[in-house]
């Protein structure tokens, strides 16, 4: 690859996470293998006691298990203590296998000659038309996907740091596409969208399913713009203008540690002397409400 590249071999690559849509299963590299037992009273049976035993025992019938609609052998309406360590500590290796897998495809890249990388983080998933639709959250996000979505942005951005400091040349900039889309989630008419919860096309309590199926009589919002999604899960047009312009020339509170018209101008094969830093709180508390003021031009 040449290094006075114009500016489509410059941008090097798009990274981009959906993990809803066509979830990826990775290898779990580097992931330490650990099990869980747990040791006590009733109050932490598993429910593996009915394969040890004939006898009929009460907490595998309703109304044990109810709120799970799911009697299991366990002496709760649901999910007990080491149930909920054990999800908890199965999401955080989904979320590290997905970082290392992403980490080893930009090394492979790195090492074919790419060395400027433009990247996203992951969306609010919990706030997709389709997650609303599914979890019948009605006007809230579903706060588990987006607690997802947020573990695997606190990984990420470390991750291409420590990819900055160990490989001569790489260069990166990295999108705060959660906050961007959370922003105009929450103000929506900051930005101008009548909608942010619905999507323009498809069926369901928020449009979210069916948009193009052939035998599904989805519904077409009359005007896009006023939109947010286009469909269960993709942004309009309107929305991926704005991205665009931010990605293009916004500033750290936006896109991190240099924005894509300074990455294009920066010196190839040169060290970066600006690294991501963790923003402030979950959410980034801009005047008004809105992003920043743009600056130069696309």
């Amino acid at each position: 690859m040449a290094n006075n590249c114009g500016l489509v071999s410059v941008l090097g690559i798009f990274l981009s996470f959906t993990l809803v849509h066509n979830m990826v299963i990775v290898s779990g590299q580097n992931i330490p293998s650990v099990a869980l037992f747990a040791f006590g009273d009733s109050n932490f049976d598993a429910g593996n006691r009915k394969y040890l035993t004939s006898a009929t025992l009460a907490q595998n019938f309703w109304p044990y298990g109810k709120s799970r609609d799911d009697p299991n052998g366990k002496f709760s309406d649901g999910k007990i203590v080491p149930v909920v360590i054990a999800d908890a500590s199965a999401q955080q290796a989904f979320v590290i296998s997905v970082i290392n897998r992403l980490k080893y495809n930009i090394v492979m890249l790195y090492s074919s000659g790419a060395s400027k990388f433009v990247v996203h983080n992951v969306a609010p998933l919990g706030c997709l038309p389709i997650v609303r639709q599914e979890f019948n959250t009605g006007n809230e996000c579903y706060e588990k996907f987006n607690d997802l979505a947020k573990q695997h942005n606190a990984r990420l951005g470390p991750m291409l740091n420590e990819l900055a400091k160990a490989k001569p040349g790489f260069q990166f900039t990295l999108f705060d596409f959660y906050n961007v889309i959370l922003r105009r989630t929450q103000g929506n008419m900051n930005y101008r969208y009548s909608f942010t919860n619905i999507s323009c096309c498809g069926i369901g309590s928020h449009n979210a399913y069916g948009c193009g199926f052939p035998n599904v009589h989805s519904k077409l919002c009359e005007y896009q713009r006023s939109y947010l999604y286009s469909d269960a899960r993709h942004n309009t047009e309107k929305a991926q203008e704005s991205f665009a312009h931010l990605l293009f020339g916004a500033d750290p509170n936006v896109v991190q540690p240099i924005n894509i018209r300074e990455l294009i101008t920066y010196p190839v094969n040169e060290d970066m002397s600006e690294f991501w830093k963790e923003p402030v709180g979950d959410i980034l508390l801009l005047d008004d409400g809105i992003d920043v003021k743009v600056s130069g031009s696309m």
